[in-house]
């Protein structure tokens, strides 16, 4: 099995090409940052990967994708081998088969709404309960009988 889930933020603006021939396709190419989870002194934090996305998903990627933006990427990995001048080459390419946004486009804009970086609530934006409310408890309507709809 070869599949891959991969998040992190492109690099560059992806670049989109198609192909020659009666029925031209769309290549899609990006690359993208994704940290490390642990981090070791000297050590890179981050890695990158090149992913390469086909047809409607290329002009997608073209159309909505731009350096910064964050994403979930699932597809599998390919190798890329190839060798020059008597020596060999090796590299690899995602291959996407699914891309989602991975948060809103506020906060890729760092705007980020009401709702702070760190995904909770300020605590001047939550909800409370005023003494005007009453008990907290919603009022029962007139004319509802007292019994269970079920036996």
């Amino acid at each position: 099995m070869n599949k891959v889930i991969l998040m992190g933020r492109l690099t560059r603006d992806p670049e989109v090409r198609y192909s020659q021939g009666a029925n031209s396709t769309a290549v899609g190419r990006f690359s993208i940052a994704v940290d490390r989870r642990f981090k070791r002194d000297g050590q890179p934090e981050a890695d990158f990967f090149n992913c390469t996305s086909f047809g409607k998903q290329a002009e997608f990627v073209e159309k909505y994708l731009k350096k910064g933006t964050k994403v979930v990427i699932s597809g599998s990995i390919q190798n890329d081998n190839y060798e020059k001048d008597g020596v060999k080459h090796y590299s690899v390419q995602i291959i996407c088969d699914d891309i989602e946004f991975a948060e809103s486009k506020n906060a890729s804009q760092g705007g980020g709404g009401n709702y702070p970086s760190d995904g909770g609530y300020n605590a001047g934006s939550r909800p409370s309960v005023t003494a005007d409310e009453g008990d907290g408890f919603m009022n029962q309507p007139t004319g509802v009988e007292d019994e269970l709809p079920f036996t």
